[in-house]
């Protein structure tokens, strides 16, 4: 997949039939309806399928205080698009003046101006322009003047409860440490992904070395807890058990993030690992000592093997 950013200092306008646009934090269901669908529509047409995306988010550019929480580093979102097939996905800079822009300046002196455009695939609920002004009808409407098609993907519902799948309701899923409901929603288990830093080598004290991971700051974390977790290395995925929290058996204050893979005993060190969080085990706890943590521990693995399928 290309990856274009600046679009607007391009001295030439990037070919394609078919674009989508959107955050596409996440990559949830519906997301990926929206974009198999033009990209199935820039096959039909032999032409590209071309994604908008946006960064910073514009809700942390127009109300910093109201920002969410991102479910994606902007390197796993354009993992996510290319793997939907994508082929080329636009990086858009969010600023004030970008959003001052009203909808049909954004449409006739931005999109048209930048790119070949004969077919734009949306969501129901698209919004664009100044005050988000814009939606799927505006689009529609500016599309029959201006001379390109206009396709609208309608709401995608979870297996299960049949709810309707958004970002605002995974996050909400995330934060309440339901990894199996946040999963209908992605079709696939929440992933984390970091590298690998030194640590305080505690865990090996206790027989469970473990892995601590950096993430960057703003990526939604699950709640404080212990999880079963599978991390893929060297193209292979493990068992592990991940602990997110603060350690209060040692008074610890900083939040942290490490994984012990279950079987192994490889150098991890700088390595950058993809997590993906199954299921919340227990919330975070203050044990009486070394001895009792570690056989907490024990039980944790225990119920990991359980739940990630390898037995007792």
């Amino acid at each position: 997949m290309r990856v274009v950013r600046h679009l607007a200092r391009r001295p030439e306008r990037l070919p394609g039939s078919v674009l989508t646009l959107g955050n596409f934090d996440g990559a949830h269901l519906g997301h990926q309806a929206i974009v198999r669908r033009a990209v199935a529509r820039a096959r039909e047409a032999k032409g590209l399928a071309v994604a908008l995306t946006f960064e910073p988010h514009p809700v942390a550019v127009l109300t910093p205080a109201r920002a969410p929480l991102m479910l994606q580093t902007l390197h796993d979102r354009l993992a996510s698009l290319a793997g939907l097939g994508v082929d080329v996905t636009v990086i858009q800079r969010f600023t004030r003046a970008f959003a001052a822009l009203d909808p049909e300046a954004f449409v006739r002196d931005f999109l048209l101006r930048h790119l070949e455009l004969e077919h734009v695939v949306v969501g129901y609920n698209v919004n664009f322009g100044r005050d988000r002004a814009g939606t799927s009808e505006t689009l529609r409407t500016l599309g029959a003047r201006l001379g390109f098609q206009v396709e609208v993907v309608g709401p995608v519902k979870a297996a299960g409860d049949g709810e309707q799948v958004s970002s605002t309701r995974l996050r909400a899923l995330l934060q309440a440490g339901d990894m199996p409901s946040a999963r209908a929603l992605l079709g696939r288990p929440y992933t984390l992904r970091g590298r690998v830093v030194a640590g305080d080598r505690r865990g090996r004290t206790l027989g469970f070395p473990t892995a601590n991971l950096h993430l960057r700051a703003g990526l939604l974390l699950p709640p404080d807890g212990v999880y079963a977790v599978g991390v893929e290395v060297d193209g292979r995925m493990r068992e592990a058990v991940l602990n997110v929290g603060v350690r209060p058996t040692f008074a610890g204050r900083q939040r942290t993030v490490e994984v012990h893979l279950l079987d192994f005993s490889g150098d991890l060190y700088r390595r950058w690992l993809v997590v993906e969080v199954i299921e919340r085990l227990r919330g975070e706890e203050a044990f009486g000592g070394p001895e009792a943590l570690r056989a907490a521990i024990a039980r944790d693995v225990a119920r990991a093997r359980r739940v990630l399928g390898g037995g007792s």
